[in-house]
């Protein structure tokens, strides 16, 4: 096979990258040979993770990208559109984890939690998903949580629940609309020992990154529209 016969690279833009599940996510991807986008708050964390895998052979840049704040997201958007970036597969696995009760909680705790589950999520897909579906593929991986799901109870501090409630609404919602071509669903990558989830938690990030994996480099035969975990689905 001769330069020009291979498949065009494709890139993926994991949200929350430089650290946990995220940046375990980014490995995996960047080891199955795409371009990997490492969207992450904090800009030097994100550069030194992005090198990290730069010196494994990787393609794979930082990008500053804090999804609580809407002029980072159109930042970051504009700074992809300036260097001429199509993204063809979109991890939004950011997160947050306000603490309260739905009576109790802060309006801060619950509007962090909208902008990073729901709004930037929402503001990467409406910029990134049309030129997915112009090219005629594409992934998007929402990271969810058992929290979000009303099957399983919504277990968990209100603000994250709710906001993960939502961010399912939203998979459901874009699956609808994005075409068999473009592949939208949430994962939920379990209990993990993040700093997030606590060394408590039962399973590695690598272990929690598998689903969010398998749903990013999906066949052209794979579901879409559907909330998994490991594999399988879960109720919503």
């Amino acid at each position: 096979m001769t330069g020009s016969d291979r498949p065009p690279r494709r890139t993926a833009l994991v949200t929350g990258a430089n650290r946990g599940i995220g940046l375990a996510v980014a490995e995996a991807l960047a080891a199955r040979g795409m371009a990997v986008l490492l969207g992450t708050r904090d800009a030097a964390a994100g550069a030194q993770a992005a090198a990290a895998l730069a010196a494994h052979g990787h393609a794979a840049r930082a990008l500053a990208l804090d999804l609580s704040l809407p002029a980072s997201v159109d930042a970051a958007l504009a700074q992809l559109a300036a260097d001429g970036v199509h993204v063809d597969v979109l991890v939004n696995n950011a997160g947050v984890y306000p603490q309260g009760g739905v009576l109790s909680a802060p309006d801060e705790a619950f509007r962090e939690a909208m902008e990073v589950h729901l709004f930037g999520p929402l503001r990467l897909c409406r910029a990134l998903v049309p030129a997915m579906q112009r090219a005629g593929w594409g992934r998007v991986v929402n990271v969810s949580s058992g929290s979000g799901s009303f099957g399983e109870g919504l277990e968990g501090p209100a603000p994250y629940c709710i906001s993960k409630a939502a961010l399912d609404a939203l998979t459901l919602k874009l699956s609808g609309v994005t075409g068999p071509a473009v592949k939208v669903n949430a994962a939920c990558p379990g209990w993990v020992r993040t700093r997030m989830g606590g060394e408590e938690a039962p399973r590695s990030v690598d272990r929690g990154a598998e689903g969010i994996v398998w749903l990013a480099t999906l066949p052209d035969d794979g579901p879409s529209g559907g909330f998994f975990r490991d594999g399988r689905l879960i109720p919503w």
